[in-house]
């Protein structure tokens, strides 16, 4: 097998990637990669180190458990196995314990993700896997639904993932053009975008989902945005800033 010198700078960096996104079977992906490399020449092997220095990938700090988690859920959905997990909501004080049938896993925005059937809730759910706190299987087994894709569902999920029906709101957000990409980029809010310019983004929402997402997203960016409208979402966040700034006051030390 003959790879060019594009094909092979494609894969080291492919590799980088993999490496960045905790995939699970990084070591492999290496090992695969030496293997390569180890057919070279080399001047090949010398010509692909120059070409691949200009590129690294930033990682984001995750827990050790992640990767096994990774495999063990990947081969619960290969093998349909319902396994029992130990969750922890996004701002749950404790994790809760449910079994979940795991019909697969989906990468977005620097994180992991199972898409199973939560046997609690009797419906498909998204689980962030770095939230999952242990793992293990029982002897129940499960059939997946026929073409079922993690990464599909995922997507519609978070184009659809509205609190209510009903009347839409409009939030208009002001800040630079850097951290306007970084508000509309969020995972749930870029499906709701309606207007951008280089010093505005309007978005169209309903009020439970802006209630439930935003105030405390939007708090995340300081002073470098203002919310223009409604007045309500900025009601709620002077009241989180009002809240945080009180805290450190009355605290004694």
């Amino acid at each position: 097998m003959f790879f060019n010198s594009v094909e092979l700078r494609a894969l080291v960096d492919a590799f980088k990637f993999a490496q960045g996104a905790g995939y699970p079977y990084t070591e492999e992906l290496e090992s695969a990669l030496k293997k390569v490399e180890n057919g070279l020449h080399e001047e090949q092997r010398d010509d692909l180190s120059r070409q691949t220095s200009g590129l690294d990938v930033i990682s984001p700090v995750r827990p050790p458990s992640v990767v096994p988690l990774l495999r063990d859920l990947e081969q619960a959905a290969k093998d349909g196995q319902t396994v029992r997990i130990t969750y922890r909501k996004a701002n749950a004080e404790q994790a809760g314990e449910r079994e979940v049938d795991p019909y697969g896993l989906a990468y977005d925005r620097n994180e992991w993700y199972v898409v199973a059937f939560c046997h609690r809730s009797q419906a498909v759910r998204t689980f962030r896997v770095d939230r999952i706190a242990r793992m293990e299987p029982t002897e129940v087994w499960f059939a997946k639904p026929e073409y079922f894709s993690a990464s599909a569902y995922f997507r519609d999920q978070s184009e659809r993932g509205r609190e209510a029906e009903g009347p839409l709101v409009v939030i208009r957000i002001e800040g630079e053009p850097d951290t306007l990409n970084e508000v509309c980029g969020h995972w749930h809010l870029r499906h709701y975008l309606t207007e951008r310019t280089d010093q505005e983004a309007r978005f169209m929402l309903d009020v439970p989902t802006m209630d439930k997402y935003l105030p405390m997203y939007l708090m995340t960016f300081g002073t470098a945005i203002r919310i223009r409208e409604p007045l309500e979402l900025k009601r709620q966040i002077q009241e989180i800033a009002y809240g945080i700034a009180k805290h450190y006051k009355d605290d004694p030390d």
